[in-house]
């Protein structure tokens, strides 16, 4: 067809939506303009599946395997320099909360035989593999500390798991993070820098309140210190986090539950640097808090995960600001 078009009344006019000439619309690669979307999904519907995990479980599982885990390091430290009752604390302690995390691990996979079928390889890239690998390697030895302390048969054997327990143990409380950032969900994927950090330090912080609930306070000076230390690292870890997602931190700024936990976790390691070794009082609430502000924080950030599932804008709007960043470059 030409530019023109014969009207009814015989004469001839352009086109005014055809004046513009091929090539004299402006740069070759501009984008066309479109109106902003909304960032929502087809009917507001999930754009994720969520995860068929459930609370009590695998939070449960995450807060108990950080505690497990940092117990025996602290054990293996407290043995080291000469503190048994704080070193058999922590064993024991340490065994107990394996158990439960084992418990609420294979509560949530439905039957046991599903854990020993993850055994029957192992992928480097897979974190539920390494994470099977590195419980099935630290269990016995966590163990073998546990039961050789308190029976106090074959003290060299027991010495030994207890430092095999205690390395392997830092790996226990901080391989759920790489397990939960390597999800789609939106807060725990992308906060994959900070996460275990956050989990380290909150796993230390609970060992430390165990050790100052179950020891002597003449003891019980590491645990103060890996309190605090743990405290300090678990809330510069969760700020850090918070202000880098930037919009997609508004779950975790919400969560009651994380707000909680880190008020626990510093009102305790404080109270246990001050108070702890003069009251032995003071240093049994200041242990319960910090075991309460863990498992706070456990399961604040494994809910403020779901929420982000949930709604959609927190997987739609950092996809548009990823595709305006390469836009700009």
């Amino acid at each position: 067809m030409s530019q023109t078009d014969v009207r009814l009344d015989g004469s001839a006019e352009l086109r005014t939506e055809r004046e513009a000439t091929p090539g004299s619309a402006g740069p070759r690669h501009a984008r066309p303009a479109v109106p902003e979307a909304n960032a929502r999904s087809y009917y507001g519907r999930p754009v994720l599946n969520e995860p068929t995990w459930k609370a009590p479980d695998i939070a449960g599982y995450l807060f108990l395997g950080g505690l497990a885990g940092a117990s025996s390091t602290l054990a293996a430290a407290a043995e080291l320099t000469g503190r048994p009752r704080l070193a058999r604390a922590a064993k024991v302690g340490a065994l107990c909360a394996l158990g439960g995390s084992l418990y609420s691990l294979i509560h949530d996979l439905g039957r046991p035989e599903r854990f020993v079928n993850m055994l029957r390889v192992f992928k480097v890239t897979s974190p539920m593999s390494v994470g099977t690998w590195i419980l099935t390697a630290y269990g016995p030895q966590a163990g073998c500390a546990a039961a050789t302390d308190v029976t106090g048969r074959l003290p060299g054997l027991g010495r030994a798991a207890t430092l095999g327990a205690g390395l392997a143990g830092s790996a226990v409380a901080t391989y759920t993070a790489a397990l939960i950032s390597d999800t789609a969900v939106p807060a725990w994927h992308d906060g994959y820098r900070e996460m275990p950090f956050l989990f380290a330090g909150s796993a230390l912080a609970a060992a430390g309140g165990l050790g100052m609930l179950a020891a002597p306070a003449g003891e019980a000076g590491p645990a103060r210190r890996a309190a605090l230390l743990g405290a300090a690292a678990e809330c510069a870890a969760a700020t850090r986090m918070e202000r880098r997602l930037g919009p997609l931190a508004e779950p975790l700024k919400r969560s009651r539950l994380l707000r909680v936990g880190e008020a626990l976790s510093l009102a305790g390691a404080l109270a246990g640097i001050v108070a702890g070794r003069r009251s032995r009082i003071a240093a049994a609430a200041a242990g319960a808090a910090l075991l309460a502000g863990s498992a706070c924080t456990r399961f604040g950030i494994f809910r403020a995960g779901m929420e982000s599932a949930r709604d959609p804008k927190f997987t739609v709007q950092p996809q548009r600001r990823r595709l305006a960043r390469k836009d700009l470059t």
